[in-house]
């Protein structure tokens, strides 16, 4: 079963670091471009920063210079690193992969892991 894990999360003062780790687990050969989004209260899912198999990076406006999406593809694993945070970006954050290929050759499209939670207090 492919799986995309969330870890890192919790509760940081503001101004304070945290770094997201996002694992594909069960499997897997490979992923295709990832992304890391997220979803406020009483908000809808919004995009955080996107990165591409070989690296190109899309951030939304109101993380650039704050938030640095990365990748180990050897590794499958996702990374977040959230410095100065404010207050706004606590959240629910998710890992999503547009294609997976599993060992088995199977592709899986659209995948969402299950999300983990940061709280910036002020």
């Amino acid at each position: 079963q492919v799986q995309l894990v969330e870890s890192g999360g919790g509760l940081v003062q503001a101004g304070g670091s945290l770094t997201l780790s996002c694992v594909a687990s069960g499997s897997v050969r490979s992923t295709n471009d990832m992304g890391w989004y997220r979803r406020a209260p009483g908000n809808q899912r919004g995009l955080v920063a996107t990165i591409t198999r070989p690296g190109s990076t899309n951030y939304a406006d109101s993380v650039k210079g704050r938030f640095t999406i990365s990748r180990d593809n050897a590794k499958n694993t996702l990374y977040l690193q959230m410095n100065s945070l404010k207050p706004e970006d606590t959240a629910v954050y998710y890992c999503y992969s547009d294609r997976i290929l599993s060992d088995t050759g199977r592709y899986y499209y659209n995948y969402w892991g299950q999300g983990t939670q940061v709280t910036v207090s002020s």
